[in-house]
């Protein structure tokens, strides 16, 4: 493994030093403090920090492996689900093999809540959890990459500069997700496209595909038969309600307005901590069949992958208030994991709710936010004819 030494997770024998070293990381501290507290704690830190401190050896008592580590997290996911959704729903697991390592790609909406309830999926059906893939430009602190990486983590490194960097850089991520697929049979989960689908387009990007397809023995194997060979299994992920709708629709709205969004500093950790912590209403994984057959290119595998995430999908009521909102009246389609018809009769309380959710935001930023939820109507109008 160590040619993989930069970007792979941690395995077990490092956790204990790691978990050290975090204990003693004031800024992860502070962090946990301000999480907990407000910022009013640092008044106090004297007093705070070695109270925090003495709490997270607590919690980290005993954790010596890696699986140790992921039931603690499995624990906070627990408390997450209980307190910021209204049920949370997996359908299409059944049909996949436990004992097989597969790829999961899946749409992307919320930067670590995917991988995060596509891990709890597995882990509560006697899957053997993922190793995700996560960029570089989200490990701004030393202990965020730390915690990442004892989640089973590996890096992307997005911050490469330079054709031959970059192009070394997706090699060597290529090979790793080859190995772990075929030499460590351990799971893995990537998004289909790089950054979230801000707009509800769930769309695979083909120079995702390139990527993994830079592993391919061009001597031995076709690029079908290596395709094949990742055990690639398209997953759906949906949120009745998305903690980040308007932050989202802001930044849709200036880069329409002015050609391009700058993010500050610091602006994917508070993406991070609203998805977290925002009501997220119902959500559904839904997990699809393994990717099998013959495949010319990486368009014809992306456009494979995105038949079944868009057909996967599962609608919740929010999408379809959001449609009448922009269109002014409500489309035929299929409602909830159960595929019941949509009907307004009983529901007009929470579209209330979710017009009022809306209209909070600045009116120029209302169509853009309306768009993330309709738009997921549209794909299946556009996508599925």
């Amino acid at each position: 493994m160590g040619q993989f030494a930069d970007i792979r997770p941690y395995n077990d024998a490092e956790v204990p030093a790691v978990l050290r070293s975090l204990i003693r990381d004031d800024e992860l501290i502070s962090a946990i403090a301000s999480l907990k507290l407000g910022a009013w704690h640092k008044s106090f830190t004297w007093l705070i920090y070695p109270l925090v401190r003495r709490f997270l050896k607590g919690q980290l008592r005993g954790v010596a492996t890696v699986d140790g580590f992921q039931h603690i997290i499995k624990n906070y996911m627990d408390s997450m689900i209980e307190s910021t959704t209204t049920g949370f729903t997996v359908s299409g697991l059944d049909q996949l093999d436990p004992a097989k390592p597969y790829l999961f790609m899946s749409n992307h909406r919320d930067i670590t809540l995917d991988p995060a309830f596509v891990n709890y999926a597995l882990y509560h059906n006697d899957h053997d959890t993922v190793r995700v893939a996560i960029g570089d430009n989200l490990l701004t602190k030393p202990y965020v990459s730390d915690l990442m990486r004892l989640n089973k983590s590996f890096i992307v490194k997005r911050s490469a500069k330079g054709p031959r960097q970059i192009l070394a850089a997706y090699k060597l991520l290529s090979s790793y997700i080859r190995h772990s697929i075929e030499e460590d049979k351990n799971p893995i989960w990537i998004a289909q496209r790089e950054g979230r689908a801000k707009d509800g387009k769930d769309r695979t990007e083909p120079a995702i595909i390139k990527m993994l397809a830079m592993s391919q023995n061009k001597a031995t194997e076709s690029f079908s038969d290596y395709i094949n060979a990742l055990n690639i299994v398209p997953v759906s992920i949906s949120y009745e309600l998305d903690p980040c709708d308007s932050a989202k629709a802001k930044e849709l709205y200036i880069t329409t307005e002015q050609g391009k969004y700058q993010k500050t500093e610091h602006e994917d950790v508070a993406s991070i901590a609203a998805g977290i912590a925002g009501n997220k209403g119902k959500v559904h994984v839904s997990f699809g069949e393994q990717l099998t057959g013959d495949f010319v290119d990486a368009d014809a595998v992306a456009s494979a992958v995105d038949e079944q995430v868009v057909s996967r999908y599962v609608l919740h009521p929010s999408n379809f208030f959001a449609y009448k909102m922009l269109h002014g009246y409500y489309p035929d389609g299929l409602v909830s994991s159960a595929n019941k018809p949509f009907a307004i009769a009983g529901l007009e309380a929470q579209e209330k709710s979710f017009q009022q959710r809306i209209q909070t935001l600045p009116q120029a930023h209302q169509p853009y936010a309306l768009g993330i939820y309709a738009n997921t109507i549209d794909n299946k109008k556009q996508y599925l004819q």
